[in-house]
Order: structure tokens, then C-alpha cells, then sequence
């Protein structure tokens, strides 16, 4: 947590300890962290056993090597929030359950007004957009922006982004500010208005998109003979363009594949794809995750957890979003859990020894039963 986010939730009674060294990587010394009252202690047994509420950027499921290793340190009633990937790792929470840990995840902040400040999926993939913008200019062997030099005119490259959520549409925006002609596409007709707002062009793809989102405002996955279709119509758009970016995930789920292997090799050599969903699969065929190869001439990137490239301002972000849902679950210093409210309710994964996360309780369910 960023220190001033302590801030926000001081005056509720909450105290905080911190493990030494946990913000320096940041740019976030521990004096910050002891100015603003906090203990910070030189081991992590300590810090887990003087605390209440664990406070992690990823926690057991969504990091099973280090999260298993902090499962001895885990105590019955004790509280653990951050990115858990519950609906991926189903197993791993029920061990937590077994333990009898409280446990609450990021990525199922429910899309509602009142929670806004506490949907750090959104903030992450804020930065992985402008991030991936980046990544993607200096790949490629040309300029983003139209230059009139003495030398001749500069044509601006063009920029193709497939899907228009968050990451999405800050990627046509940090794209746009570079100078690239943008366009861009999503299953969801209903963010053209928003595409278009950033000076981009939305691609219209003649395809039935009822039930492209869930009631939580996520992507809902739309079958193999809908995306066999999306690509045949995208082929043409995809090959005309020099850099591709693509962000569509599903929770708990393989990345759809979006840019096949043939649909790559269509573009010109230099071209770059940077897939955003490689942590899933990724959407291109080509996509090898975390790392960078070379087919056909065609540069495909598949960065992992692009916001720790932007340590600073990515857990300056993230600490606002756990300070909020901390300061919504707390109440005159104690930790109040009321299901019947919609944000605790979505976010709970495990509670009471058990699993109580509807859609998480059914993966653990064996297939066919």
C-alpha cells in the first residue's frame, strides 16, 4: 500500500504494519510508511502475525509459489485482500477456506457506482494501455505521428485495438496523443460512442453480440464459431494496420484467440501485435507469454503483469482501490462483514471455513456432476 493511502482509513482506527522494504521497489522508502504511523517490522512472520487484515497485491491464487509459502502464516479468522484469481484457482481458496481465512478479491469488485473507487482491475489495466502503447512504438520501425519535414511527409502508422474496455480504450488514447490513426473494435456496439469520443474509428463487424457482457459489466465468454466468424471479418482490417493491440480476457477463463497464426502473417513485415491477454493464453496464436518473438517479419509481444513496469503510479492506484474497500468493510475500528450488501457480497470468497462465493464453490464442483 502507497502510503498515503493509510490516510484514508486512519481515522476509522485502523493500524497498520508493514513489511521492511515492501514499498521500495516503488519508490516508497519505509520512513514514509513510519511518518504516517505505521510499524514497520523486518520480517514477514511478523507482519502476519501482528496483523488482522493482510493487505497483498496478489494473493495465494493468483501467486501459488510465494502464496504457499505464506500459508503457515495464515491463522483461522484472519482476513486476506488483493488479486486472487479465485474463478481460475478454485482449488487454491478452498485450501484457504480450510484454514479458516476471511478472503476477499480485487477482480471481483462489482462494476457499480459505489464501488468505483475500489475497482482495481480497472486502475491496473488503465496502466497496462498506456503501457502496451509504448511497448508497441518502440517495437515498431517507424514513427506514430504524420511529420511534414524537409525530407518528405512522414505518414502516421496505424494502430489497431481489439477490444474498447478499460485497457482498451487508454490504449487508443495514448496512441492518439502519439500522433497514430486509431481504430478500434469490441463485441459490445455499445462503447462505438466511447471509441469514437478518443478520435478513434469503430469497426463495425455485422455479428449477433447479445450477452457480450454480464451483469457485473465483464466479458462473457461467446463460443468458438462466434470468434471463428469475428476473425474471418477482422482479417482484412488486421493486415492493413502496422501495430495490433489486443486486451480480451474473460475471468477465469482462456483468453479467446482473436489473431490466428495466417491472420499474422498477412501483415507487413516490422508490423507489431502486443497481446494483452497473454497472461490467460493470449489472443493471437503467436503469442508465447512473456516474451517477445519474431514470425514472419511480424513482431508479437506477450508482456505479463505489464503495471509493475510502472511501479509508482500502479500501487499508488492499487492502494486507493484496497484503502476504499477497506474503509467500506470497517466500522468503529473493527472488520463488519454484512452480505446483503452487493460489494462484500461479490467480493467475499471464502468466509467461516468455507467457500461461500457462488460461482467460485462451482468450480470446485467435478465436471459432469
Amino acid at each position: 500500500m502507497a502510503p498515503r493511502a493509510m490516510d484514508l482509513v486512519a481515522r476509522q482506527g485502523v493500524q497498520f504494519v508493514v513489511e521492511a522494504g515492501a514499498g521500495a521497489a516503488a519508490g516508497f522508502p519505509d520512513s514514509e510508511y513510519a511518518e504516517r504511523g505505521a510499524r514497520v517490522f523486518a520480517g514477514r512472520e511478523e507482519v502476519f502475525a501482528a496483523a488482522e487484515v493482510v493487505l497483498q497485491v496478489r494473493t495465494y491464487g493468483a501467486n501459488p509459489e510465494a502464496g504457499r509459502a505464506d500459508l503457515p502464516l495464515l491463522r483461522a479468522g484472519q482476513v486476506l485482500i488483493g488479486f486472487g484469481e479465485p474463478l481460475g484457482a478454485p482449488g487454491e481458496h478452498a485450501e484457504l477456506a480450510r484454514l479458516g481465512v476471511t478472503s476477499f478479491a480485487m477482480e471481483l469488485i462489482p462494476r457499480i457506482t459505489r464501488a468505483q473507487s475500489m475497482d482495481a482491475l480497472s486502475s491496473m489495466a488503465t496502466i497496462a494501455g498506456y503501457k502496451a502503447v509504448l511497448l508497441a512504438a518502440n517495437a515498431l520501425p517507424r514513427m506514430f505521428p504524420m511529420l511534414m519535414t524537409a525530407a518528405g511527409t512522414v505518414t502516421p502508422a496505424r494502430v489497431f485495438v481489439l477490444g474498447a474496455g478499460v485497457a482498451g480504450l487508454q490504449a487508443i488514447a495514448s496512441a492518439r496523443r502519439l500522433g497514430a490513426v486509431v481504430s478500434a473494435y469490441d463485441v459490445r456496439p455499445a462503447v462505438k460512442e466511447q471509441v469514437e469520443s478518443l478520435g478513434a474509428r469503430f469497426v463495425e463487424v455485422p455479428l449477433e453480440t447479445a450477452g457480450a457482457e454480464d451483469q457485473g459489466g465483464y466479458a462473457r465468454e461467446l463460443g468458438e464459431e462466434f470468434y471463428r466468424r469475428q476473425r474471418d471479418v477482422l482479417t482484412e482490417v488486421v493486415r492493413q494496420n502496422d501495430v495490433v493491440i489486443t486486451t480480451a480476457a474473460v475471468p477465469g477463463r482462456r483468453a479467446p484467440v482473436l489473431i490466428t497464426r495466417e491472420m499474422a502473417e498477412r501483415m507487413a513485415p516490422g508490423s507489431v501485435i502486443v497481446d494483452l491477454a497473454a497472461e490467460r493464453g493470449g489472443n493471437c496464436d503467436l503469442t508465447v507469454p512473456g516474451r517477445t518473438v519474431v514470425h514472419a517479419g511480424v513482431t508479437v509481444m506477450g508482456p505479463l503483469n505489464l503495471p509493475s513496469e510502472v511501479p509508482y503510479h500502479a500501487s499508488q492506484m492499487y492502494a486507493r482501490n484496497v484503502a476504499a474497500l477497506l474503509r467500506h468493510l470497517v466500522r468503529d475500528g473493527a472488520l463488519a462483514i454484512d452480505l446483503q450488501d452487493e460489494i462484500t457480497r461479490e467480493t467475499l470468497v471464502t468466509h467461516g471455513g468455507e467457500v461461500v462465493h457462488p460461482r467460485v464453490a462451482q468450480a470446485l464442483v467435478p465436471a459432469g456432476r
